[in-house]
């Protein structure tokens, strides 16, 4: 089969697998005669950190378990994709304690790549609200893991991009809301300066996020529209439980692969342009989807890049030069005419656990780009100002990053190398990126 990631770009012939239970998992890694294998959940990891000539589908492997009413706490197959969960606990009065943009990732998925949201400043990435894990190691035994219980091992495990073993089970604390509703602010700002000030001035909402315009220049360099968000109170929407369940959500697709034209620096400044005029400041009630998943209403939304694809290159930078290393990477996307309709700016508190988590304290950006000719030479010139300003990348997001600059931003890889080596000495667990970047 021909497998790509969420930016289809790269793509390599894999032979896939899948299985129901832990005895066909392991039935199914003895019939691998000849190289590496890696988990793989629903595929949304946008670039090759789950590609590798072998591929373990856990898409069947997604029952629920157990869950304790009075704490939250869910233990679930790896294969339960955050959709499953929502739409079983949303009507319950549960929510989950982070989510990335997309609800169409496994739990196994989403805990190998530590995921974040739009509530990092306050909650942290997902590994916070992980009780423990069990994990297939390379020599067949299973290990149980918690930071508590072989806690090195999940300190690799999470953020570990299935390279210490393949999850098999894990234990996550939901987070109670009373609807199914989000009360949004929206704050539209004129540049950085007053978009980097509001997530500081509203730092008390749990969740903020902000579009940013990657193609304005001179006094409106930056320029953004900032949400800000709350689990709404039956008190707030004034209604029923019934407000708890879940209704219709209008849903498209994308039914083809655009014209590698269609997205260009015109185009995504028009977008851009009327994205940032039709916003205003404003306070409202919405239902969770939109807020948390605009995208994923569009299915197969990736197509609109074309058929060679596209790069998500998302950063941090360290918040005391954040906002120094920020501007001059806009000017850089700005007068490059690298655009970017799909440009985030989040805050995140401080750094986590995992020996290779990508959060660090202070401002992410991530923006998308199609691959043209010279879009891999301007990114290395992205990577040198982010590791000027002590910044990194992530590596759930990349596709091309080279080993000097995953080196230089992650500071504790040695001990993940070390923990690795140990659990999976003749490297069973691989993929594209882990060789790529010598992990």
């Amino acid at each position: 089969m021909l497998a790509h990631g969420w930016g289809r770009y790269p793509s390599i012939d894999a032979k896939s697998f899948t299985f129901n239970s832990e005895v066909e998992l392991r039935a199914r890694l003895e019939t691998i005669s000849s190289g590496s294998a890696i988990a793989r959940g629903l595929g949304r990891s946008y670039g090759d950190s789950s590609l590798s000539e072998n591929l373990l589908s856990t898409g069947r492997f997604n029952r629920f378990i157990s869950f304790d009413g009075a704490t939250g706490e869910l233990v679930c197959e790896s294969g339960v994709s955050l959709s499953e969960i929502l739409d079983v606990f949303v009507p319950r009065g549960w929510f989950l304690p982070v989510t990335p943009g997309t609800r169409f990732v496994t739990v196994g998925g989403a805990i190998a790549s530590d995921v974040h949201g739009k509530n990092h400043h306050n909650a942290g990435s997902l590994s916070n609200h992980v009780s423990w894990m069990d994990i297939l190691l390379a020599d067949g035994d299973v290990a149980r893991c918690s930071k508590s219980e072989r806690g090195e091992l999940f300190l690799a495990t999470c953020a570990g991009y299935g390279l210490t073993g393949v999850i098999l089970r894990a234990s996550v604390r939901l987070q109670r809301v009373e609807t199914a509703y989000i009360r949004e602010r929206t704050i539209r700002t004129k540049n950085l300066d007053e978009v980097l000030d509001a997530f500081d001035e509203q730092a008390g909402w749990t969740y903020s996020v902000g579009w940013i315009d990657c193609l304005a220049r001179g006094k409106n360099l930056g320029r953004s529209v900032l949400m800000l968000g709350e689990h709404a109170t039956r008190a707030d929407i004034k209604e029923s439980m019934e407000a708890l369940r879940p209704g219709p959500v209008r849903e498209l697709a994308v039914p083809f692969e655009f014209p590698g034209f269609f997205l260009n620096t015109f185009t995504v400044r028009a977008f851009n342009v009327a994205y940032y005029g039709k916003a205003s400041s404003r306070e409202r009630i919405i239902r969770y989807e939109p807020f948390f998943y605009p995208l994923d209403g569009v299915h197969n939304w990736s197509r609109i890049y074309g058929k060679r694809g596209f790069v998500q290159y998302q950063l941090v930078l360290p918040k005391e030069s954040g906002k120094e290393g920020l501007k001059k990477i806009l000017r850089v996307t700005a007068s490059k005419g690298l655009g970017s309709f799909l440009a985030v700016l989040k805050l995140f508190g401080k750094e986590d656990g995992p020996y290779l988590s990508f959060a660090k304290e202070g401002y992410t950006l991530a923006l998308d780009f199609p691959i043209t000719s010279s879009i891999f030479v301007e990114l290395d010139e992205l990577d040198s100002i982010v590791k000027g300003y002590g910044g990194r990348l992530y590596p759930t997001k990349d596709s091309r990053m080279k080993k000097e600059m995953f080196l230089a931003g992650y500071p504790r890889r040695d001990k993940f190398m070390e923990i690795r080596s140990t659990v999976d000495p003749h490297r069973r667990f691989e993929s594209l990126q882990s060789r790529r970047l010598g992990i």
